[in-house]
Order: structure tokens, then C-alpha cells, then sequence
């Protein structure tokens, strides 16, 4: 629409009609004066919690982000496979209950024809049981890296060899100490 046409529907038009009632702008002003003079909604009580409260929920909220940021940090940082995922969790409790189960089976056979076997793997465990913690230790400062866990795995993985070797050469030994082998020569 043309703003010329605009213009000439409302030109014959007088919308100014009514002319305020006299004293409008005195009571007006009085009006402004007394509003300004009342005291606000709510009262002194109001005024007084309003800052507390929003100190407070300022609060609440620094509280909860850090305890998010810390528990983030604590749960990727503890140095064991299972604070990396439910998946490692897993992997890490699979491993250790085979290393203690086959642990337990070579302290088991532990006997004077199998002592310095059972010795030797022992030693080897607590040498891999060393590194692993080194491990730990370079999981938390390099956070997740895949690197080390592969290496924690493979650590576990040794362990779990090395027992099964240990057993199978403590079998070996039985099975040359056993009587009916004695009398047998190569």
C-alpha cells in the first residue's frame, strides 16, 4: 500500500477528540510520587534472602560442576583398567581371578622337587606385579592412552602365561618323578 493513500484515509479523521480533565497532570504526578515513596513487593524480608539466595544457588552450582569435573577426573585417573569403562572393568576381573586362581595352583604344588620352579614364578610375578604398577602410574598422568592399556593388558596376559608355563613344567616334573618313569632311559 501506498503510504499516500495511508495517509489520506485517516487525514479526515480527528482522533483527538477528548481534551484531559483539568489537574491531569497533577494527579499524575501524584500518583508517581506515591508509588515511588511505597515500599516494594515483598518488603524488607525479601530484599534481605534475595542476594543470600542467589549467593547460594551460585554456590550449589560451582559445587556441582566441580564435583562432576572431580568425579570425571577420579573415575579416569584411579590407575586401574577398571575406572577406564565397565568393558575394561570386566577385562581387569577376568584377569586377576584367572592370575589368582592359577596363582593358587602353583603355590599348591609347591614341594621340595618343584621349589625352586614355584620360587623362580613367584619372582617373575612380583617383577610383572612392579610394572603393572609403573603402568598405573603412567595411566594417570597420560589419562587414557591405548598404549597403556595395551600394555597392562599384555602385562596381565604374561602373568597368566608365565603361570601356565610354571604349571606345565611343574607336570613335566611329576610326570619324571613318577616311579613308573624312573626305570625308562632315553
Amino acid at each position: 500500500m501506498d503510504y499516500n493513500k495511508f495517509d489520506d484515509l485517516f487525514k479526515e479523521e480527528n482522533f483527538d477528540i477528548a481534551e484531559p480533565t483539568e489537574g491531569h497532570q497533577a494527579r499524575f504526578l501524584n500518583k508517581l510520587k506515591a508509588e515511588k515513596n511505597k515500599p516494594p513487593k515483598g518488603g524488607k524480608i525479601r530484599m534481605l534472602w534475595s542476594p543470600i539466595v542467589a549467593i547460594a544457588a551460585c554456590l550449589t552450582i560451582i559445587f556441582l560442576v566441580a564435583g562432576n569435573l572431580i568425579g570425571t577426573t577420579s573415575l579416569s585417573n584411579s590407575g586401574d583398567l577398571a575406572g577406564i569403562s565397565p568393558e575394561m572393568k570386566e577385562t581387569h576381573q577376568f584377569y586377576t581371578n584367572l592370575i589368582r586362581t592359577e596363582l593358587a595352583k602353583v603355590k599348591a604344588e609347591d614341594s621340595p622337587a618343584t621349589q625352586a620352579i614355584v620360587k623362580d614364578a613367584l619372582l617373575q610375578m612380583e617383577k610383572l606385579d612392579n610394572d603393572y604398577e609403573k603402568l598405573k602410574e603412567d595411566l594417570k598422568k597420560s589419562g587414557q592412552d591405548k598404549r597403556v592399556i595395551s600394555a597392562m593388558i599384555t602385562n596381565l596376559q604374561q602373568r597368566i602365561d608365565l603361570l601356565n608355563n610354571v604349571l606345565e613344567h611343574i607336570e613335566t616334573i611329576k610326570e619324571l618323578k613318577n616311579p613308573n618313569n624312573e626305570n625308562n632311559f632315553i
